[in-house]
């Protein structure tokens, strides 16, 4: 489902920031004061970002739904913008644009079971959906979390994961590319932990976000598992410029990312992921 947003399309709104937190060497947090009007968005929706003077990026929503007067965004800094605004303190302003794009199938995925890969900041994107089910957790069936990260120290929201992993009615597992003298857990790629999790199959929704290699094999091996393909959903974040479907950076094939995505069922976006460098 497409949520267009309210406001011209074109025109940030200035917000000012609340908190900002380091996560990990190349990644933070920036809790935004959205006013009293707060913040409405669906859980995989993103925005676009701006660093005032620098220029704009396009950011997943990493926040809770369902706490509207807070804007949280977790970003890596990989450019001039992101660079930007992770030097940016409390009260000083940026400029948001959004919400914009599809979201994670929610309703969809009511009574069902519930499998979520992801790989290193992968997992900001996902954090709303998760946020959604544990807020209702009776709504769904088994919710089951794989999260990947190359190293013990990139691992991201560790404190959160740890919160998550404690309760009873989530199954959570971990895995790094590489461990250090004080990692315990599993070590290898994150399809390993798939066959772990006992779940209904064919009544299981999947959601995936991360690296396109990640995901794809992912993808794979969840229908192999027994998953129906429609019900496994990835989000791509490619490129994405304008958010409007206006520059054509994000164009993958016949489709807009910023306007028909970022999520996407497995077999709209399979036939895609398998053509050389497009």
């Amino acid at each position: 489902m497409l949520v267009l947003p309210a406001h011209d399309a074109l025109l940030p709104r200035a917000m000012t920031v609340q908190r900002a937190i380091k996560e990990t060497a190349d990644t933070f947090t920036l809790d935004l004061d959205p006013g009293a009007d707060g913040f409405a968005f669906a859980p995989g929706q993103f925005n676009m970002i701006t660093a005032f003077g620098v220029g704009e990026s396009a950011i997943s929503i990493s926040g809770s739904p369902h706490k509207p007067s807070v804007l949280t965004h977790t970003i890596r800094a990989v450019g001039g913008v992101t660079r930007a605004l992770q030097q940016l303190k409390k009260g000083d302003a940026v400029g948001i644009r959004g919400p914009y794009g599809a979201a994670w199938p929610m309703a969809k995925a009511r009574g069902h079971d519930v499998i979520i890969v992801t790989g290193g900041i992968g997992l900001a994107p996902l954090r709303p959906a998760i946020l959604d089910i544990l807020d209702d957790r009776a709504a769904f069936g088994k919710v089951c979390l794989a999260y990947g990260a190359r190293a013990p120290r990139e691992i991201l929201f560790p404190k959160q994961l740890a919160t998550w992993r404690g309760r009873v009615d989530v199954d959570v597992e971990i895995t790094v590319d590489r461990g250090d003298v004080d990692w315990r857990g599993d070590i290898g790629v994150v399809t390993k932990l798939l066959g772990r999790f006992e779940v209904t199959p064919q009544n299981t929704v999947a959601l995936l976000c991360g690296p396109e290699v990640m995901m794809r094999f992912a993808a794979r091996d969840l229908v192999h598992l027994g998953v129906p393909a429609d019900q496994v959903y990835l989000s791509m974040e490619r490129n994405m410029k304008c958010a409007v479907g206006s520059c054509g950076h994000c164009q993958l094939g016949p489709t807009f990312i910023c306007k028909n995505g970022p999520v996407y069922t497995y077999p709209q976006m399979a036939p895609l992921m398998a053509v050389r460098e497009l």
